[in-house]
């Protein structure tokens, strides 16, 4: 792997670390401890909704002004992981 690959995985990466904890902090671990108001689905299934919305948005090259789809799918998946990994270590 050449150093500048290495570095655009760090440069990548840590955009996307800096991203997801901004939104955590705004948004309460929404993601990931849900509120649950009007949906009662747990947390991985309300994930993989978020990312379905946002592949339809590809598909559908539907972006909305200042929003990065890409950037966003990246986060859901990572959120999904801590997820899944949180629900297997719960049982």
């Amino acid at each position: 792997m050449s150093k500048q690959t290495e570095e655009d995985i760090t440069r990548i990466t840590r955009s996307v670390e800096e991203m997801l904890i901004a939104k955590n902090r705004a948004y309460g671990d929404s993601a990931l401890d849900p509120v649950r108001v009007f949906s009662k689905h747990d947390a991985i299934e309300q994930i993989y909704v978020r990312i379905d919305d946002k592949l339809s948005r590809v598909k559908r090259g539907h972006e909305y002004p200042g929003d990065d789809t890409i950037f966003d799918l990246v986060g859901y998946l990572v959120l999904l992981m801590i997820a899944k990994e949180r629900e297997t270590s719960e049982q």
